[in-house]
């Protein structure tokens, strides 16, 4: 079979492409390297599927690719490409992600139609908002707090439109904090992970008893690997890791598996975090066998091996 995975370079992206290689898939992928982080990490990423014979990698945005040229001979297309980051979506960077999140998506779809394929797009939590029904479901009311959820509810409602209207199958995955080695830099565990091996000050925004639902990564794989042989079309999934836990039984954990204590400081909180996420997975579990695997404790314990042993001498390797 043939795929295509768009945002290849990125951590679920790259994820997806080596889990697909795996089964004995050819993989085809694109990426437009956006700036929101290191393009040597991403290039990072890439780097060991290069080498694999069923591997075809194309540098281009989705706004001006060929995608008739792209999309042919293709049956799954994996949808991770996007612009990253609930802080960073306010002010005059809203553009960027109107472009990459909304505007990139109508235009895949488009090239889809009237082509034997299924797209597996991936959503966010950040589409719920703040709510105090938990566990969240599918049929919550959606009412995004950021800018970047707006984009990425927008794009699943353009995915559902183009299978309501011109047949186009699509399954959108709404993730949930998704973590593990490979976890982009900006992201919370990266960055206090880092801050800790490193013995420096994290910055905790809020007073730390927020609660994530945290994903491991092999499970955000596995879903998306389902979603495309078994998800309803037009169908909206949670994809989270049953770890819901407030950030201060994370750093405990953490000080736990680092064996050194966190150099904790608190700040105000930031504009377009919500307070509280827990997915209620049971419909993707109905539907295409999704079951998370990994517990927090051993994700985490994961991740601080690769940062470690990757992250740290890759950074420092690159220090002048």
């Amino acid at each position: 079979m043939r795929v295509l995975i768009t945002g290849v370079a990125g951590f679920i992206g790259s994820s997806i492409a080596r889990a697909e290689l795996q089964r004995g898939n050819d993989v085809l992928s694109i990426d437009c390297f956006i700036d929101y982080y290191p393009r040597a990490i991403k290039e990072n990423n890439l780097k060991p599927l290069l080498s694999d014979p069923h591997f075809r990698f194309q540098e281009a945005s989705l706004l001006d690719a060929n995608l008739d040229a792209l999309l042919d001979g293709v049956a799954v297309i994996y949808h991770q490409a996007a612009q990253a980051g609930v802080r960073a979506s306010w002010g005059r960077d809203f553009q960027i992600y109107t472009q990459n999140n909304v505007q990139a998506t109508q235009r895949l779809l488009e090239a889809c139609k009237g082509r034997d394929l299924r797209l597996v797009y991936a959503s966010s939590s950040s589409v719920y908002g703040n709510t105090e029904h938990l566990p969240m479901n599918e049929e919550h009311p959606t009412v995004p707090i950021s800018p970047y959820g707006v984009t990425k509810l927008a794009a699943e409602y353009l995915a559902r439109l183009y299978w309501t209207n011109f047949g186009v199958p699509t399954v959108s995955l709404r993730y949930f904090t998704v973590y593990g080695p490979g976890q982009r830099p900006d992201m919370a565990f990266h960055k206090l992970i880092k801050a800790m091996l490193r013995g420096e000050e994290f910055a905790v925004f809020g007073d730390g008893d927020q609660t994530r639902d945290f994903t491991f990564i092999s499970d955000a794989v596995a879903a998306n690997l389902a979603a495309a042989e078994r998800g309803r079309s037009g169908g909206v999934y949670n994809i989270g890791g049953g770890s819901r836990v407030t950030l201060k039984e994370v750093i405990a954990l953490l000080e736990k598996i680092v064996a050194k204590p966190a150099r904790i400081r608190n700040v105000e909180p930031q504009k377009g975090d919500v307070r509280h996420t827990y997915a209620d997975t049971s419909r993707a579990r109905e539907d295409f066998g999704y079951s998370p695997r990994v517990k927090l404790e051993d994700g985490l314990a994961a991740e601080v091996e690769w940062i470690r042993a990757v992250i740290l001498p890759f950074e420092n390797s690159r220090i002048p």
